[in-house]
């Protein structure tokens, strides 16, 4: 396998179909397409962006449903992650909805959450944050994470920054669909140029959230 031609359409084909047929005697009867459609082609691009981002990790398609009421037993998209400090990394995805791309920290530990919220009041780490925020939403990427409904404990209403504080994780994303590059060679080079994009948020992150838990911790 040398290179990375592309995701072709028909992995998108094959997710639109295990949603609606979620049960180990489909994929065992499609386990063929999952390999050529999904593996393979994912697998292409993580080796084919390593060289900037590093090794990539394909998440498994199996889901955990033991505490879960929905038992449908595999995931109905693919990932693939490069992880840069704990519970963070750059992202992209195919599913039935076709390529997702995204960037962030994606997991709400407390002691990251602790670290987050202390670099969101520092004054310059806080004002890093918000221009970064501001330049991949004016590049078209969705902001997301986990939300507090109000103000975290202990941060006035009317601080500066509180609705960045309220965030118990942040991720970026664009979600492209069904683009026509996606089953060509360009792939390569967009996915590489969104996570570039998403560079200083994930050096923020891995500065003031991964290296701050580590501080408090030691």
């Amino acid at each position: 396998m040398t290179g990375c031609p592309g995701i072709p359409l028909a992995a998108v084909d094959f997710y639109t179909e295990l949603e609606l047929n979620n049960h180990r005697a489909w994929w065992a009867a499609n386990k063929g397409r999952y390999d050529t459609d999904v593996l393979e082609p994912m697998l292409a691009l993580g080796a084919a962006l390593a060289d900037e981002f590093g090794a990539a990790k394909l998440f498994r398609p199996q889901r955990d449903v033991r505490f879960s009421s929905d038992k449908s037993p595999y995931k109905t998209h693919q990932g693939l992650v490069v992880h840069t400090g704990e519970a963070m990394g750059y992202y992209v995805q195919i599913s039935g909805d076709g390529l997702m791309t995204a960037a962030g920290w994606y997991a709400p530990f407390p002691a990251l959450v602790a670290a987050y919220r202390a670099a969101v009041d520092d004054e310059d780490a806080g004002a890093a944050l918000e221009r970064i925020a501001a330049d991949l939403s004016a590049a078209g990427a969705a902001l997301g994470g986990d939300l507090l409904k109000t103000r975290p404990k202990g941060f006035d209403a009317d601080h500066p920054r509180i609705d960045l504080l309220r965030h118990k994780t942040v991720t970026a994303g664009f979600q492209y669909g069904l683009p026509d590059w996606l089953d060509s060679p360009a792939l390569v080079d967009r996915v590489r140029a969104d996570w570039r994009r998403f560079t200083p948020l994930m050096e923020w992150l891995t500065t003031w959230v991964d290296g701050g838990r580590a501080v408090r911790d030691g």
